[in-house]
């Protein structure tokens, strides 16, 4: 803890917490001098290169290169991923990928390359290795689309993990995104970006460089084509971006760069190379599909901050209800919990709980529990006694389990890189599961030494199991939130395996999307904040994690009504869709701004619950494919330039394009549309792309647009499934895909294809089976026909 984060632990607490102030302090002075006995001084270094080329011995998929002074593996996949790893490092042990890693392509060989290099040639990719360790990666065709420089590593002379550096270089026209939730995307200008999960301790900025969510994923997009590169390292580092520049003339261009740095641990990475679909897809086959989660989280959710109890429950259910607003879910923080007990519920305040949840169930709400990963230090604790004999808790160099400071007071945390402790953290979600709650908020799972983690934090020096291995918290530090949610989805999996269990976290890492989504934490109240909140769930989107949300309103201050309202109407298209209101500041409910903005709320809220076949059909997609639900405009077309800079829009989807107003005062908007025709939805005004155009935003609704010949699946006046078709251009067809979900379970349903095309003066719609087609299975209405009339299908 520096003094900074001192100061911030003071003015979250108050003159109130002086006493926990004082207990932050002792934490820190722990914290410190356990580093200092359990870290030896890094002292002198010895820098090391590769070295000149010595050796090459072929193998499956790619082979090993030997230089002078280091070794290196290469591999490509059957799944098109290009694998490297530097002295010894392999594809595994790893957390980010899933199961077996995929196997190598046999038709991938190391082959000898011009200058006395090699390379492997394989489907999606070439890769070639010089003399002196640089490795090209090229498209099929030859152009380089990735050029990494020699790596540098500085070892300790008197041992101990070697710092590294790997410095890369990309098209001029390149631009880069990723790095996991960051507020200052989805584009990621020049700069440094830590990797290294840290609650900045005050509401999120688009200043901010700290982030409770980073990952060493960076989707490159170029006119050449795009590629994600994945540094598997949880080690602390940094990556500083420096976008190209074209020469202009005879000029010289001037390649982008990327310079990685890491503190220690292997030096390996992954690469796919493709269209952003089909990286995707390379992403999820690697790293896990994403978690279904049940259809009722693709509702409204609505958190309740504060102790609470069950009357207030019940009333903010009630609130909603008696003004028409839908309702999925309701979320309530780490007050409701015994103060000594992390996974009891405090029977003074839901003394009745299990039926107040059956009672919300039958109205179609389901409960969410939080969940933080600090256990209190109880003697006579049933959790604590438990995790303390089975040595479950993150130890210390010297031997205790460490101890860290909440509002509690003090607290030890759980190893979740043992497997043992995961299974037996995962157990305790029976107790919460017994008392009817549906699903999980893990909030503060980032252990760093902000105010929002209790003011301390693990020291570098803690010892973690890390699967058997052993080491200590500077290489399990950004995958203890992610090991976290694996424990509460496995868990939850196997108390209820008839049910999809619903996770999500604030922080994490690579692979995250297996057991769940993620969520934004603390985003400040005011108009910054709000396009952060859409950057935030862009970029994790980009790095394969697709179900991602943030809280209307921000935090930290009272949000204006319009930007409420405009908060409000971009959650509502964004895949976890949650309010806040109670004690916190900031946020808030419709109601409290007003009329006109509960009746605006509430037309965006009606036409969320319309739609809800639309994002379960997205979330089975997104299973299947990687896909994420909430795409950047070059989605389909990334060799248009000027969709790259474009951040103010977005596709849901493929069939709709949503236009988000992030400026006070704004009555209209400017558009830049993607190649193709696209309806408004409100006026089904035709506008044809590539271009910009000027679209109204009145305080009722935000820019929305579908795209010619979308087959898009909705819920019909009658509540039952239905298609709304918007017509394709003349002289063109459309189509769409349909998923049924019964809303939980396991049973994969079949996916629907539809086509849409025109008969004379007609719009057909048939439904694709087998070698043939059908009529399609619920009704049918089409838009955006001549004259802005809805049309009648013909089938």
């Amino acid at each position: 803890m520096d003094g900074r984060d001192l100061v911030r632990s003071m003015k979250a607490f108050g003159s109130a917490g002086a006493a926990q102030g004082l207990r932050t302090v002792r934490a820190a002075w722990r914290r410190r001098r356990a580093d200092a006995a359990g870290l030896p001084p890094r002292g002198a270094e010895r820098a090391r290169v590769p070295g000149p080329m010595r050796e090459v011995e072929p193998g499956p998929g790619g082979g090993v290169v030997r230089f002078g002074r280091s070794e290196l593996r290469v591999r490509v996949a059957v799944n098109g991923a290009v694998f490297w790893g530097w002295d010894g490092a392999g594809p595994e042990p790893s957390y980010a990928v899933t199961g077996r890693c995929p196997e190598p392509d046999p038709r991938a060989v190391l082959e000898p390359d011009k200058d006395g290099g090699w390379r492997v040639v394989a489907e999606r990719a070439t890769v070639v290795v010089s003399r002196h360790g640089g490795i090209e990666v090229r498209t099929p065709g030859g152009v380089v689309l990735r050029r990494e420089l020699p790596p540098r590593w500085w070892e300790p002379a008197g041992g101990g993990p070697a710092r590294w550096a790997q410095r890369s270089e990309v098209a001029a026209d390149a631009r880069f995104f990723g790095l996991g939730g960051r507020a200052a995307g989805p584009r990621l200008r020049e700069g440094t970006y830590r990797l290294w999960n840290t609650g900045p301790g005050r509401p999120l900025a688009p200043g901010d460089d700290s982030s409770s969510l980073t990952m060493p994923v960076q989707l490159v997009v170029a006119d050449a084509g795009t590629h994600l590169v994945f540094h598997d390292c949880s080690w602390d580092g940094t990556v500083t971006l420096r976008e190209g520049q074209e020469g202009a003339g005879s000029g010289h261009d001037r390649p982008g760069r990327s310079v990685l740095r890491m503190d220690g641990g292997p030096l390996r990475c992954w690469v796919a190379v493709g269209t952003p679909a089909r990286v995707l897809l390379a992403w999820a086959s690697l790293t896990g599909a994403p978690a279904l989660p049940p259809a009722w989280a693709l509702g409204h959710h609505h958190a309740r901050s504060g102790a609470g109890d069950e009357q207030e429950v019940r009333r903010a259910v009630i609130d909603h209800q008696e003004r028409d607003l839908p309702l999925d879910a309701v979320h309530v923080g780490v007050g409701h919990l015994a103060a000594h007990e992390p996974f009891t519920v405090d029977e003074e305040r839901y003394p009745k709980l299990p039926v107040l949840a059956e009672e919300l169930r039958r109205d179609g709400v389901r409960l969410v529990s939080a969940v933080v990963p600090s256990v209190p230090v109880a003697p006579g604790g049933a959790v604590y006694e438990r995790g303390a004999g089975a040595d479950f808790f993150v130890r210390s160099a010297a031997g205790p389990a460490v101890r860290g400071v909440a509002r509690e007071g003090d607290v030890v945390f759980p190893d979740f890189t043992h497997a043992g402790a995961r299974a037996w953290w995962g157990g305790l979600h029976g107790e919460r599961l017994g008392q009817g709650f549906g699903g999980f908020w893990h909030d503060l799972d980032e252990p760093t030494s902000s105010a929002a983690f209790g003011g301390s934090a693990l020291p570098l020096s803690a010892r973690h199991a890390l699967e058997g291995r052993g080491g200590d918290h500077r290489e399990g530090h950004n995958v203890y939130a992610l090991c976290m949610a694996r424990a509460a989805f496995e868990g939850v999996r196997t108390l209820a395996p008839e049910e999809r269990p619903f996770v999500f976290s604030r922080s994490g890492w690579a692979g995250m999307q297996r057991y769940g989504g993620a969520w934004s934490g603390a985003v400040a109240t005011g108009w910054p904040g709000l396009r952060a909140s859409l950057s935030l769930v862009m970029g994790l989107g980009l790095c394969g994690v697709p179900y991602a949300g943030t809280d209307v309103g921000g935090a930290g201050g009272r949000p204006s009504p319009e930007l409420y309202l405009r908060w409000f109407q971009l959650a509502a298209h964004l895949p976890l869709f949650r309010t806040y209101g109670g004690l916190r500041a900031g946020g808030g409910q419709a109601w409290e701004f007003g009329p006109e903005v509960l009746e605006h709320a509430r037309v965006a809220l009606v036409e969320r619950r319309r739609l809800l076949p639309y994002f379960v059909t997205l979330a089975h997609l997104a299973r299947r494919t990687g896909a994420p639900y909430v795409r950047p405009l070059w989605w389909s077309s990334p060799e248009e330039r000027a969709l790259r800079d474009c951040e103010d829009a977005f596709l849901l989807g493929d069939c709709l394009l949503v236009a988000p107003v992030l400026e006070p005062g704004a009555d209209r908007r400017a558009v830049r549309l993607p190649r193709g025709r696209w309806y408004d939805v409100a006026t089904e005004r035709a506008y044809e792309g590539p271009g910009q155009v000027l679209l109204e935003a009145l305080p009722e609704r935000i820019p929305v647009l579908a795209r010619a010949g979308a087959v898009i699946p909705v819920r019909g006046e009658d509540g039952g499934p239905a298609l709304e078709v918007w017509a394709p251009a003349r002289g063109r067809t459309g189509g769409g895909l349909v998923v049924r979900d019964a809303g939980d379970g396991w049973v994969e349903p079949e996916i629907e294809r539809y086509v849409s095309r025109w008969e004379g003066a007609r719009v057909f719609v048939e439904r694709e089976v087998g070698g043939g087609v059908a009529e399609p299975s619920c009704p049918v209405r089409v838009r955006g026909l001549a004259g802005g009339a809805p049309g009648v299908v013909q089938t």
